[in-house]
């Protein structure tokens, strides 16, 4: 995959399709392989996307005092840049989200429109007992024996974790947000990224949430039940202090996995179809739509349709 350099890390990214910019960030402890995943994009849509700093293969690891959602939020910025884009819609799964909704408040002329898919922050830190939760993971991969096998160090690690009573609650109540929690220690990066398990959860995405009430594009939400991370309320608490935004309830991934799938797949292709209607009627009529163009057709589009 291609490189992107800032300052001495190398972020690692994907770039499939062309036309319309759409950046779509993974969640923590997650790679491009998440958003890569969960949406194909139609024709006339770009998809882009990146491992974030101590994510995926984005190396080196650098100062673990960086990993913040402004910097991660810089970063995206940063990726525009080199890739010439002046514009895109932007967007990303729990940490994901929570970096494009520092980059819409923060960045607003470079967002075209926002994609929100299942918020794990607002304008503070994760809740305390999430937080806590993230710190217990931390603690056991860095309690694990240097001297002890991988293997057996992330099964100590994973029985540790699946006694704790906090676990067993959450493992009651979604299934899938339990398995994704034993992802945070058997991920390929978990032990030399711990400090992002230490650090993301304790951050906040805005200063305020009333900072939300100036993003002006379209912004589609997506949330669902049964999900003590990535609740519903955030959803909610977002869609009404984004003017512009629209909530959609997601099939939770513990009842459906399919059907949550394809329910990401359709609602972001609905988002997108009025920024990439302009690209195809370009297209049709022969006219040359270089990359660099793309973003001002997205900033017109914003201006006369509401998806």
């Amino acid at each position: 995959m291609p490189v992107c350099r800032v300052g001495a890390i190398g972020f690692n990214y994907l770039d499939v399709g062309t036309g319309v910019p759409f950046v779509f960030q993974h969640g923590l402890g997650g790679d491009v392989r998440q958003p890569a995943g969960l949406f194909s994009p139609p024709n006339g849509v770009r998809l882009l996307t990146f491992d974030a700093r101590a994510h995926g293969q984005t190396f080196p690891l650098a100062d673990p005092a960086d990993l913040t959602f402004d910097t991660f939020g810089d970063d995206l910025v940063a990726l525009l840049d080199h890739l010439g884009v002046s514009r895109a819609i932007v967007g990303g799964i729990s940490m994901g989200a929570g970096v494009a909704l520092n980059v819409a408040v923060r960045y607003p002329e470079r967002v075209a429109g926002l994609v929100l898919s299942r918020p794990a922050w607002l304008d503070g830190p994760m809740p305390d007992g999430n937080v806590a939760m993230y710190a217990h993971i931390a603690q056991l991969l860095r309690a694990l024996d240097e001297g002890a096998g991988m293997d057996d160090g992330v099964g100590w690690a994973l029985q540790r974790l699946e006694v704790s009573d906090a676990y067993c609650a959450i493992a009651a109540s979604s299934p899938d947000t339990a398995q994704s929690l034993c992802g945070q220690i058997t991920e390929r990066r978990a032990r030399d990224a711990v400090a992002r398990l230490e650090r993301l959860p304790r951050d906040r995405p805005i200063a305020d949430l009333h900072d939300a009430a100036a993003i002006d594009v379209p912004t589609l939400v997506l949330a669902h039940h049964q999900d003590p991370i990535h609740r519903l309320e955030f959803g909610a608490a977002l869609a009404h202090a984004i003017p512009a935004a629209r909530l959609e309830e997601l099939t939770p991934k513990s009842i459906n996995r399919e059907r949550h799938a394809a329910e990401m797949q359709q609602f972001l292709a609905a988002f997108v179809e009025p920024f990439r209607q302009p690209m195809l009627r370009g297209r049709a009529a022969g006219v040359r739509l270089d990359r660099e163009l793309i973003p001002h057709l997205s900033r017109v589009d914003v201006g006369v349709v509401n998806p």
